[in-house]
């Protein structure tokens, strides 16, 4: 999918790229399978803020999408490939030989008309899912699952993939998008191919008012503030941050500050880390 440059008609434009979204599918999205979605703007349960820079944007409707494919051997065919406002890869929306009719995540080449099956015993193509044990050692997979039955949770946006490194006991080895070594149970369901829509990392957004649409609110620099705001804040004229690094509105180092638990009983699975030498 290629990207669509503007003439330089006013400043942002000179900025400012698009998808080009020539190959979708020019249909509504299927009415059985949308869902209302509420405003959060950033607000938990009690009302409190716990996401800073949210609000405001465009209506939209949730996607029904089934990242389960638990409808083992049940060949669908693809009706169309759809524009999913809620995630950065195109949708496709399939009919199952029983009229079932349910949104998957667009691998890459995956056209309209095409079949798409899950099970054990299916074809190495783009969009089949089976469980990893029944996937060929160096295939590129997406939507993997990281407990079997719970649903894709791995490699699902725009051009990921995870590659199938070694299949050793009950675990199959991972190269996840970020470079991380992990080990998934190999009854976990993955789709083959990558994700498609791989040119939406070069899509340049050219002006803040197409960024407030998408419901994302200003950010002001720590160091414009007064010190009772920010730790950055004060001084006169451009001031420096005056410690050892920088940090967050409470103090907290801002850049490479380890967060996970060295007790996080996930910490086996992982053989390497992404960032790790």
């Amino acid at each position: 999918m290629a990207i669509k440059t503007y003439k330089p008609t006013t400043p942002s434009r000179r900025n400012m790229s698009v998808t080009d979204y020539s190959s979708l599918s020019k249909v509504a999205p299927e009415r059985s399978l949308l869902q209302s979605l509420n405003k959060k703007s950033g607000r938990n349960s009690y009302g409190r803020i716990t996401v800073r820079h949210r609000g405001g944007g465009n209506r939209k409707k949730y996607r029904v999408i089934d990242f389960k494919r638990n409808k083992f051997d049940v060949p669908a065919e693809v009706k169309s490939i759809e524009y999913d406002p809620n995630r950065s890869a195109h949708i496709a929306l399939i009919q199952y030989e029983d009229g079932v009719k349910s949104y998957i995540t667009a691998p890459e080449g995956l056209k309209v008309g095409d079949t798409v099956v899950a099970g054990t015993d299916v074809d190495i193509v783009a969009g089949n899912a089976l469980p990893l044990q029944y996937i060929p050692v160096g295939t590129m997979v997406h939507n993997v699952e990281l407990y079997p039955g719970n649903g894709a949770q791995l490699a699902r946006s725009a051009g990921n993939g995870a590659q199938l490194m070694a299949l050793e006991g009950p675990y199959a080895l991972l190269r996840l998008p970020s470079g991380e070594l992990r080990n998934v149970p190999c009854t976990c369901m993955a789709t083959i191919g990558v994700v498609g829509n791989a040119d939406h990392a070069n899509v340049k957004i050219g002006k803040a008012g197409r960024k407030r649409n998408m419901g994302f609110r200003p950010t002001v620099r720590g160091s414009v503030m007064n010190p009772n705001d920010h730790p950055h804040g004060g001084g006169e004229g451009k001031s420096p941050v005056g410690r050892p690094g920088p940090v967050t509105p409470w103090g907290k180092p801002a850049l490479g500050y380890k967060t996970r638990s060295t007790k996080k009983a996930s910490n086996k699975f992982i053989v390497k880390r992404r960032n790790s030498k």
